[in-house]
């Protein structure tokens, strides 16, 4: 039952510890209680690999993004919730790799840097830590100076994962009253 209708897709970016899969799988979760029928792709696995395939030039993200949504398409979903770093940066090129979309809305979650060093710290022991702290905070540089003005930004310091899902719900406009079956 594969779908006719144009897909839509959330992107939700920002740097590490700002909190993106949590929030993704919260708005999912919010989405599922409402019966909105949508996936979730946590961009970061679609080229999880060592050595890292974007130092060889492919574009491994984009080709299992094509592949995953194709599937979704078939099983007749047609919204998608994705996060990852950069895709507020990369919103096109994932657009495209989904075959074009009737909309996008993208969303860059920010925190102050004390915020993002708490969570990693909980998150990332030994030698790790300092790594996902620096680069964490060139990530939030790059995305600073690089998203454009159309992409929302939406403060995580101090607020639930609920509270935010429920921000990214009202931007995205999914609500209930657009809901599908099964």
């Amino acid at each position: 039952m594969e779908s006719t209708e144009p897909g839509e897709a959330l992107f939700i970016g920002g740097r590490s510890g700002v909190g993106k899969s949590a929030v993704a799988l919260e708005t999912s979760h919010l989405l599922a209680e409402a019966h909105v029928q949508h996936a979730v792709i946590e961009g970061d696995n679609l080229d999880l690999a060592y050595p890292p395939p974007w130092h060889r030039g492919l574009r491994l993200a984009e080709l299992n993004l094509a592949a995953m949504w194709r599937n979704y398409r078939r099983a007749g979903y047609r919204r998608l919730v994705y996060a990852n770093t950069v895709s507020v940066l990369e919103r096109e090129a994932l657009a495209a790799a989904m075959g074009g979309l009737a909309r996008s809305v993208g969303v860059l979650l920010t925190a102050r840097d004390e915020t993002v060093r708490a969570r990693l710290a909980l998150r990332e022991v030994g030698s790790a830590l300092d790594r996902h702290l620096e680069r964490s905070d060139r990530a939030a540089r790059e995305l600073e100076a690089n998203v454009p003005d159309s992409v929302a930004r939406v403060v995580t310091d101090g607020r639930s994962v609920t509270e935010i899902a429920r921000e990214l719900i009202a931007l995205v406009g999914w609500r209930e009253d657009e809901r599908t079956s099964g």
